[in-house]
């Protein structure tokens, strides 16, 4: 397998076999992401060798936030050349140049794999969950800005018919807003029928590369907040491993299904999000402090991804939490009650959130605060 050999900060440069993530990705079928389109922080990946970056809104705040007045002085540069750009016209702006910033990194893995590795995801307006044609216009427009680019649409009842018709159409779709084996088997299901219709079409599909994302560690959030609304008592050793049942569950669709997206793990909150994952052939996407963590961490780099989850950390899940039985049984959600599941009304109002919060970072970059004095 290929890694990435873009170009990195030599001072933060890693001997690939010297850590741990450098011994996942070179002893296994497994890949690392940087979860982050922050160019610093995947010059570190890249530099024990990820393949592969991601964006939401909130990240894309988070990156404003570590550069704000770089990316104030663009809104304002920006705003001149296009005088009449909208707040909305200008953030979309910013979230595309935060991405052609650092998709470039990832093109040295893209062209050695054949577009298996090194792409930058980009995700659609989190507001469009609704909204089947300008979710896929955006999807389409994405698309076009670089050739390693993936696009991030949610596992919503909209969002998932959405990316069928965008995989048709040459788009490579990466399923977000899920935490359900549920729903990545309806994403990973829709992406293959994309496929097919391609394939029957006589058009590539051998340069694509699909993801399908579980939030592993947003699944667990949810039922820790549910614990504590509703006064719940569990082991609590089981907790931890709802997400990674969720996950392995999810692989082992895939693999009886035949499905030829990759599954991707994402929303990190300890170790097992990455090490019980070690040895698949799957994706984890990590922000770069984990990545830090794990890198100096003394836990063993050896496949775990075959091994089961213990029959009574399941056990105990399911008789205290409705919602992880219906997260972890295939079949236990319809796509009608994809948008309503917790953790997916949790994520979406975040995203939201932190989306409408950009839009004021770029209002405060074009009309600044006269009541402030600035420098």
């Amino acid at each position: 397998m290929g890694t990435a050999t873009g170009t990195t900060s030599r001072s933060t440069t890693l001997p690939l076999a010297d850590s741990p993530l450098g011994r996942t990705i070179a002893t296994t079928l497994t890949d690392v992401w940087n979860d982050s389109c922050s160019v610093p922080e995947l010059e570190y990946a890249i530099s024990y060798g990820a393949v592969g970056a991601t964006a939401n809104p909130t990240i894309v705040a988070d990156v404003w936030k570590a550069e704000p007045g770089y990316w104030r002085d663009r809104v304002q540069a920006i705003g001149a050349e296009r005088p009449d750009a909208t707040e909305i016209d200008l953030a979309w702006a910013i979230v595309e140049e935060m991405s052609l910033r650092a998709a470039p990194l990832l093109r040295p893995a893209f062209e050695a794999t054949g577009g298996r590795q090194g792409r930058l995801s980009m995700q659609t307006d989190p507001t469009l969950f609704r909204s089947f044609d300008r979710m896929l216009a955006q999807g389409e427009h994405f698309a076009g800005l670089a050739p390693n680019i993936i696009v991030k649409f949610p596992a919503t009842s909209v969002g998932v018919r959405v990316m069928e018709e965008a995989t048709y159409r040459g788009v490579n779709v990466n399923a977000t807003v899920s935490f359900s084996v549920a729903q990545a088997v309806a994403a990973g299901e829709a992406v293959e029928r994309g496929l097919r219709r391609r394939e029957a079409d006589g058009q590539r599909v051998d340069d694509m590369g699909p993801v399908i994302t579980v939030m592993m560690g947003r699944l667990e959030d949810w039922l820790r907040a549910q614990a504590e609304r509703d006064g719940i008592i569990s082991d609590p050793s089981a907790l931890p491993w709802s997400g990674v049942a969720i996950f392995k569950r999810t692989v082992a669709e895939f693999e009886s299904r035949g499905l030829r997206a990759r599954p991707l793990g994402a929303a990190i909150r300890h170790h097992l999000h990455w090490s019980e994952l070690i040895g698949g052939d799957v994706i984890i996407t990590m922000p770069s402090a984990w990545q830090r963590r794990f890198n100096a961490s003394d836990v063993e780099v050896r496949p775990r991804m075959d091994q089961p989850v213990a029959a009574g950390i399941l056990d105990d899940l399911r008789r205290h939490f409705p919602d992880f039985v219906r997260a972890y049984e295939p079949d236990a959600l319809t796509p009608d009650e994809f948008d309503d599941f917790p953790p997916s009304a949790r994520t979406l109002r975040a995203f939201i959130g932190s989306y409408h919060e950009l839009l004021h970072q770029v209002t405060d970059a074009l009309i600044p605060n006269p009541d402030v004095k600035h420098a």
